[in-house]
């Protein structure tokens, strides 16, 4: 992780933090940076959204 990382509290179901800590060990990283790249996948998804909605905005209306 960048040295320009804020640090953010987040709350879990325990199954869910159960699952992640798991996830982790396996892959050899920590929770925060699984959830670092989740947060990122869902914000770049989002942007692609966005993105294909603006390029898509003057096309015609169909019925």
């Amino acid at each position: 992780m960048s040295n320009l990382s804020k640090r953010s509290t987040v709350y879990f179901e325990p199954d869910t933090l159960k699952a992640l800590k798991i996830r982790a060990a396996s892959s050899d990283v920590s929770v925060s940076e699984l959830i670092d790249e989740a947060v990122r996948l869902l914000m770049r998804e989002d942007q692609e959204d966005l993105a294909d909605i603006s390029e898509r905005v003057n096309e015609p209306e169909m019925t």
